[in-house]
């Protein structure tokens, strides 16, 4: 997810960026190990702001949100404290075109036991991950910049320190740090339980599986059905759960437009199987912290996959409650108007639906800057620069885009056109070829979706385009 920034002030001294000791630690207060605060049912996100640690310079003219380059690295941090519980944590600042050049490391305490783990680093170039620059989201004025988020378990402790760029050889001075700095500790909160049966996540969910109750994951039905009544949309009792209007509006259109799709299939026959997908409900989304309405764009015509780089440290079971937290992080902290995503995949090969809209829609994402017109964005929830990315996850990415590609009548194997909206690549209107199935660094300079899940991509293809029948 990093991205490649063409600065000589990005360029680090690797040596001193190295030392676990580069920034100083204040002295240790003996956190209690007592109950924390409960998980609320809707989650909760806690934001608290980062005191300097070192010098902070004073502000460069005519550079909004950037602190003058002091003379030393600035640093700046929060001390070990109790906190309310969390399981993810990201930094973020005031301006999203500001970026954050240098190192920011956490540590945590996991919850009742008192455990601290070590340092960890979190990634600190997350902007390629956001709406075109010219898109109605970015110009709400909630937009800000922002880390990667990192997955952490259940904590009840934490402590944060980042530190600027020492400096690079043509600049002679160490980097400033954004202003507005703030740690940001998300809480899932609670939802209904999951169990894993045969290495896939199962919501609790009418019949016991994880099709959800949106009728694009229900058996086809003629479109005289489904245009009859929303009674067609069943519902089985979803015991507390309770049904919105909401829900059952996107359920009828998603199945209207299933039922379009399965009439119009011997003009468009490449069409893989339609894979079993958590919905928005099946994982707990809260759908009141969203904007209202949906966003939609003209087709898809191109696949970016990415990887979270939110860390492999979960279990399968746990993959709704990392996505629970990736949608809070996204809206509450980061100020879009909903997840990034279309679509995401866990290490066990479970398909989530991502951005409200429709799953069988062409919901207009949030996902590669520049590019998120007439492409849908899907994520392997984990870190794949250095491991591996599991096989069920990639498989999932095929079958996934073997369908969704399928309505659309493209091909896995070809290349296509998108046109730029603007990036550190390509200019604005930029008429740009590239793969169907591309991996995010195609349109954006960025590590994302880590070097070895980009390398599966190639077979990725061929396997989507067999399951379409070419």
């Amino acid at each position: 997810m990093r991205g490649f920034l063409a600065s000589s002030i990005g360029v680090a001294t690797a040596a001193a960026l190295a030392l676990p000791l580069a920034l100083p630690t204040p002295a240790l207060a003996t956190p209690s190990v007592g109950a924390a605060a409960p998980v609320t049912p809707a989650g909760s996100t806690q934001s608290l702001p980062l005191a300097p640690l070192g010098p902070s310079g004073g502000r460069i003219p005519g550079v909004p949100g950037m602190s003058a380059a002091p003379a030393v690295p600035e640093a700046r941090g929060l001390a070990a404290r109790d906190v309310a519980s969390f399981s993810l944590v990201g930094v973020v600042w005031d301006d999203a075109a500001t970026a954050l050049l240098g190192r920011v490391q956490v540590r945590t305490r996991a919850l009742g036991t008192g455990t601290w783990s070590g340092w960890q680093d979190v990634e600190t170039h997350n902007s390629e991950h956001a709406a075109d620059p010219d898109a109605v989201e970015r110009g709400t004025g909630r937009v800000r910049g922002s880390t990667a988020p990192l997955w952490v378990g259940a904590s009840d402790g934490v402590e944060v320190r980042v530190q600027a760029d020492t400096g690079g050889p043509d600049t002679r001075a160490p980097a400033g740090l954004p202003s507005g700095l703030r740690i940001e500790l998300v809480d899932p909160g609670a939802a209904r339980p999951v169990t894993v049966v045969d290495g896939k996540n199962t919501a609790a969910l009418p019949g016991g599986d994880d099709k959800g109750d949106s009728a694009v994951n229900l058996p086809d039905m003629s479109m005289e059905a489904a245009e009859s009544s929303e009674a067609n949309v069943p519902h089985a009792p979803l015991g507390a759960l309770e049904i919105t209007e909401l829900d059952k509006a996107d359920s009828t259109a998603d199945a209207i437009l299933a039922a379009e799709g399965n009439l119009s299939e011997a003009a468009r026959p490449y069409i893989g199987p339609r894979p079993r997908i958590v919905t928005r409900r099946g994982w707990g989304a809260d759908e009141s912290l969203r904007e209202p309405g949906f966003g939609y764009t003209n087709t898809v015509k191109a696949a970016f996959v990415h990887h979270t780089a939110s860390g492999n440290n979960y279990a399968c079971k746990d993959a709704p409650a990392v996505l629970r937290s990736l949608y809070r992080y996204h809206v509450v902290s980061e100020g879009w108007r909903d997840i990034g995503y279309n679509f995401a995949v866990d290490r066990c090969g479970t398909v989530y639906e991502g951005r409200a809209g429709g799953v069988a829609k062409a919901v207009l994402g949030a996902h590669t800057m520049g590019f998120n017109t007439d492409s849908m964005g899907v994520a392997v929830i984990g870190s794949f620069a250095s491991t591996a990315p599991p096989k069920a996850a990639v498989d999932a990415v095929a079958r996934l885009t073997a369908w969704k590609l399928g309505l659309f009548g493209a091909d896995p194997r070809a290349k296509t056109t998108l046109k730029s909206g603007g990036g550190n690549l390509y200019k604005k209107g930029t008429n740009v070829k590239m793969n169907v199935i591309s991996g995010h660094r195609d349109g954006f300079a960025t590590e994302c979706p880590g070097r070895l899940l980009y390398n599966e991509l190639p077979p990725t293809r061929t396997t989507s385009a067999r399951l379409q029948g070419r």
